[in-house]
């Protein structure tokens, strides 16, 4: 295939939609010959965090000399980026290839009669492929949604993360967070080391009992490794991290956004277990020093400033909002808002309110969005500041910058799918 050939492949299984199950990932793993076998594995769940600790991850084992694949998801401007070596999102030649490779035997199975694979399985298949042809020694994956049903719960990992829990998916993962998280903390199997970032206390609950269900061994935030000293700098942070088998001083972090210390803490920790030892401490520092996290908290644009943040549900807005007050005290924001159908968009414009001076409302291109006229009567119940509307991503940055004018500053958040729109106007 080429590459479009291949992208075309993927959406012609878009309408099967979300269909959780294991059985038919695991037979065209199989029949694959199981190109998820033969080297150790990060496997990264949680509401919140994932796709940041899982490249923190990456860089951690990258810098320890391990060639190291991951896989995340949603991607924000092109599928491929959804594989990844090195820190490096795969080329298109290279995806091309990958999704060849998984659509023979796809194929195979649907001309035997057999349930067709979803895009998901697809993708997570894909990327195991491709990290069989990078001849990687470590991989990191994320879940993609809830963790004991989805398709990359097929693999037996050495290390399982839970970042954090929080209400979402209740359609699939539970109405209460105990639902949640034991759905979440699934992935843990009985050769893994469980690690837990900061979680409420009924998930917490959850996870201990998971681990001594299975004998394994837990290390959670706050108890085993933590946050210590930390010092906001230019263009990031100057942090302590008390490690469950070090102490690592004088990292910095390029990155904005303090929650972004708890997920190098998580990573920190995820990676000593993967080694089953301290990290060397000079490879921390070039790992975090080498961070990059697309969309999150990221500034692509100047004057007016535009930052964008993928926060999609209502933790993930407050915890952006919190960073937004600590990091820019005095700012004003200019939001451009797009929204899912299946998110708590009231719970998000409680905490938006804080920081805006106005919104700008539109819907990215997934027929999961909030069309702007509905999206934007239910964000005038809620805030007492001018709500815009536009008909499309574009329009809606550009009216943005004008009311924010040259010195103000544009946040643009809400969606992955939005910031990946954005980006693909402002970066390319």
């Amino acid at each position: 295939m080429y590459y479009q050939q291949a992208v075309n492949y993927l959406d012609s299984h878009i309408h099967l939609g979300v269909r959780p199950g294991l059985e038919r990932i695991t037979d065209l793993l199989e029949i694959m010959g199981r190109p998820d076998d033969g080297y150790p594995l990060i496997h990264v769940a949680g509401s919140n965090g994932k796709t940041s600790t899982a490249r923190l991850a990456t860089w951690l084992l990258v810098a320890h000399g391990l060639t190291t694949g991951t896989y995340t998801s949603p991607h924000l401007q092109r599928v491929e980026e959804r594989l990844a070596v090195n820190g490096r999102f795969s080329t298109p030649e290279e995806f091309a290839i990958a999704v060849s490779d998984v659509a023979a035997f796809a194929d195979l199975r649907e001309a035997d009669g057999k349930d067709a694979n979803t895009y998901f399985e697809l993708t997570t298949a894909a990327a195991f492929a491709f990290f069989a042809d990078q001849a990687v020694r470590a991989a990191v994956i994320e879940v993609g949604l809830g963790g004991r049903l989805d398709a990359t719960n097929v693999v037996d990992s050495e290390v399982c993360v839970v970042t954090s829990i929080g209400k979402e998916h209740t359609e699939y993962l539970g109405e209460d967070l105990e639902s949640i998280a034991a759905e979440k903390l699934a992935i843990a199997g009985p050769s893994s080391v469980l690690i837990t970032g900061p979680l409420p206390d009924a998930a917490l609950g959850v996870a201990e009992a998971r681990a001594r269900e299975l004998g394994i061994h837990h290390r959670h935030f706050g108890r085993d490794f933590s946050v210590g000293d930390a010092e906001r700098g230019v263009g990031g942070w100057l942090v302590t991290i008390e490690g469950a088998e070090e102490t690592y001083e004088d990292i910095f972090l390029p990155l904005h956004g303090s929650y972004q210390l708890v997920n190098l803490a998580t990573a920190i920790a995820a990676g000593e277990a993967l080694l089953d030892r301290k990290l060397d401490a000079e490879a921390v520092l070039d790992g975090a020093a080498a961070a990059t996290i697309p969309g999150r908290m990221e500034p692509i644009g100047s004057h007016p400033l535009v930052m964008v943040d993928g926060a999609h549900n209502a933790d993930g807005v407050r915890i952006l909002v919190e960073s937004l007050v600590e990091e820019f005290p005095t700012t004003s924001w200019q939001v451009v808002l797009g929204v899912m159908g299946d998110k708590n968009i009231e719970a998000m414009l409680e905490h938006l309110s804080q920081v805006a001076s106005g919104i700008v409302v539109t819907a990215p291109r997934s027929d999961r969005a909030v069309a702007p006229d509905a999206l934007a009567g239910r964000v005038a119940t809620m805030v007492d500041v001018p709500v815009l509307v536009a008909d499309d991503v574009g329009h809606a940055l550009d009216m943005a910058r004008a009311e924010a004018g040259s010195d103000g500053a544009v946040l643009v958040t809400g969606s992955l799918y939005l910031v990946g729109e954005v980006r693909d106007l402002l970066v390319g």
